[in-house]
C-alpha cells in the first residue's frame, strides 16, 4: 500500500468533514427511484422527529451487505430535512479497512467509522447519529429470524446514549430482510475448517459466515454483495425513548446499563411485532 492510500485509509470515517451535501443531492434521484419503484417504501412515523433535537437512531439490520433498509431510511431524512441537515452513521471499522474506495463514497453521504470517538464527536457538534448494534450478524441473521431484533448483546450505544443525555428513537423495519434469504450461518464449522488450513474467503476473517438465496449469485457462501430482490419494504421511525437517568455515572453502572438495554429491545420488539401484522394485512 503506498503512503498516500495509507493516508487516506487512515483519514477516512475519523472526520465528520468528509459529508458532502452536494454528492448526496446528487444522489438523490437515484435513491428516489428505488425507494418509489422498486422497494415501493412504505414509511410513518417521521412526526416523532425534530431535525433540530439531537437523538440516537437505533436501527435492526436487515438485507445482507446490500441492507436497503438502512439506505431508505437516509433518504427519508433527506427528503423530509434536506441535504444539508447533518445526520451520521456508524459503520464497520472494516469496511474502512478492506474497501478504501467504497469507505470514500460512504463517507461523503455522512459514514464515519464505529468508534466511540467519533460518536461523541457527532453528536456533540449537534447532529442525530444513526446506529446498527447488531451489525454483521444481524444482516445475515437466518431468515427465520427476520422478524427478531438482535443485536448481539452489544450495548456501546446505550452507553453512547447515556453519556451524551440523548433519547434513543428506534427504527424498524419489515421485507428487506426478504431481499435475499439467509438459509443458515456457519461461521463456527468454516472457522475450524480454517483451523485446519483452509483459508478465509478473501484472506478476510468475517464476524458470520452466512449461506444464502439471492441476487446475483444464486446460492452464495459467505458475507458476499448482494443485489437486493424487489420487496416491498414497510419502514416505523418509533416513539422515542428517554432513561430515568443519565451520566457518566448511569453509563459505568452496568445493572443499569443492562436495564435500559432490555427495555430498548422490548419495545422495538414490541413495535416489530405490530409492523409485521399490519405489513401482512396489506
Amino acid at each position: 500500500m503506498s503512503e498516500t492510500q495509507h493516508h487516506l485509509q487512515k483519514k477516512l470515517g475519523w472526520s465528520l468533514d468528509e459529508r458532502d451535501p452536494r454528492f448526496i443531492e446528487s444522489l438523490m434521484p437515484l435513491i428516489g427511484w428505488f425507494y418509489d419503484h422498486y422497494f415501493r417504501v412504505q414509511t410513518s412515523g417521521w412526526h416523532y422527529v425534530s431535525p433540530q433535537e439531537k437523538v440516537l437512531f437505533v436501527g435492526s439490520h436487515n438485507g445482507g451487505l446490500a441492507a436497503p433498509d438502512m439506505v431508505m431510511m437516509m433518504y427519508d431524512w433527506f427528503r423530509r430535512f434536506g441535504v444539508e441537515q447533518p445526520v451520521y452513521g456508524l459503520m464497520h471499522p472494516k469496511v474502512w479497512e478492506v474497501t478504501p474506495p467504497i469507505a470514500q463514497l460512504v463517507a461523503k453521504v455522512g459514514a464515519i467509522i464505529a468508534h466511540p470517538k467519533m460518536a461523541y464527536a457527532a453528536l456533540r457538534s449537534g447532529a442525530s447519529v444513526v446506529v446498527y448494534p447488531g451489525g454483521a450478524e444481524d444482516v445475515f441473521r437466518p431468515h427465520s429470524l427476520r422478524n427478531q431484533i438482535y443485536f448481539a448483546g452489544r450495548q456501546g450505544f446505550i452507553k453512547l446514549a447515556l453519556r451524551e443525555r440523548v433519547p434513543i428513537v428506534p427504527v424498524i423495519s419489515t421485507g428487506a430482510h426478504d431481499t435475499l434469504i439467509v438459509l443458515t450461518e456457519c461461521y463456527n464449522i468454516v472457522q475450524q475448517l480454517h483451523k485446519l488450513g483452509m483459508p478465509w474467503l478473501f484472506g478476510i476473517d468475517p464476524v458470520v459466515f452466512p449461506i444464502y438465496l439471492g441476487l446475483p449469485w444464486g446460492l452464495a457462501l459467505g458475507p458476499l454483495p448482494n443485489i437486493p430482490l424487489p420487496v416491498t419494504i414497510h419502514t416505523r421511525v418509533c416513539p422515542p425513548i428517554k432513561f430515568e437517568y443519565y451520566g457518566r455515572e448511569a453509563a459505568c453502572d452496568r445493572e443499569y446499563v443492562n436495564e435500559c438495554y432490555e427495555l430498548v429491545v422490548s419495545q422495538m420488539q414490541q413495535e416489530l411485532d405490530q409492523l409485521v401484522k399490519l405489513s401482512a394485512k396489506s
